[in-house]
């Protein structure tokens, strides 16, 4: 199943909106672009046949960033590279480890890692920000400029989405949004209404927002939650350059 855990909560406290998010929107497909983001991989296919139900980032040779919400109790997590899966493609099977401050009943702490025995071949991990780099480029003006990447496996386009009707391929894709607000714990993107951007939706969460362009590999924020039902307005994403995100990344990873 895919995960559609308290995002409505989410969005009500920070917005007063209720609502989901999680799968790339008016984007277009990945192929090569960021081999390091990967999806998560049911044991079980969902009701469509697909199998993909979140998305992370691998940020060392041996470890993968993603949404704590993505599990549910579980001990371990199976990840896929491959652009688009399909059985019997290559899984990276590792412990799940979600922030143990968070709880189904809290938005602050949605970070979790999937930490792998051995190394990853052939891919080069996503760089992660320097300790408040987005409050430096806020106060320098420049993030009201800056293009941000979401990548993800979720749906690729919205059909009726009010009424929760969305298309699944397993199939890695990004697109482009504009940066909208910075609070204390998050980055909250909006497209521009060019009808050029889009955003993140079911199946996304836990996925890469990168700063800059579509060849940007420096990982800023994760999604967690949107601001509509159907994944056309104000995406939430969990910043990771943050004293909390960074002290529980500094775990498992050397920080910048």
């Amino acid at each position: 199943m895919r995960f559609v855990l308290f995002i409505t909560v989410l969005a009500a406290a920070i917005t007063g909106v209720a609502s989901p998010s999680w799968a790339i929107t008016n984007g277009s497909p990945d192929r090569s672009g960021h081999p390091q983001v990967g999806a998560l991989i049911g044991d079980q296919s969902n009701d469509d046949g697909t199998w993909a139900y979140c998305t992370g980032t691998l940020i060392s040779p041996t470890v993968f960033v993603t949404a704590a919400h993505c599990g549910s109790g579980q001990k371990t997590a199976r990840v896929s590279f491959a652009h688009r899966y399909k059985p019997g493609a290559k899984v990276h099977t590792g412990r799940y480890v979600p922030n143990e401050r968070y709880d189904s009943e809290s938005h602050d702490h949605d970070i979790a890692v999937i930490v792998f025995s051995s190394p990853i071949p052939g891919i080069r991990p996503a760089r992660l920000p320097a300790a408040g780099l987005l409050n430096g480029l806020k106060a320098s003006g420049e993030l009201k400029t800056t293009d941000f990447t979401p990548v993800g496996y979720g749906a690729q386009t919205s059909v009726d989405g009010a009424d929760g009707q969305f298309t699944y391929t397993d199939t890695r894709r990004r697109t482009s949004i504009s940066f909208k607000a910075l609070t204390r714990l998050w980055l909250e993107l909006s497209p521009d209404g060019s009808g050029r951007e889009g955003g993140t939706c079911y199946g996304d969460s836990g996925g890469p927002n990168f700063l800059g362009g579509v060849s940007s590999d420096l990982l800023v924020a994760t999604t967690v939650s949107g601001a509509d039902d159907a994944c056309a307005s104000t995406n939430y994403d969990y910043r990771l350059d943050t004293p909390s995100a960074r002290k529980f990344l500094g775990r498992f990873v050397t920080l910048p």
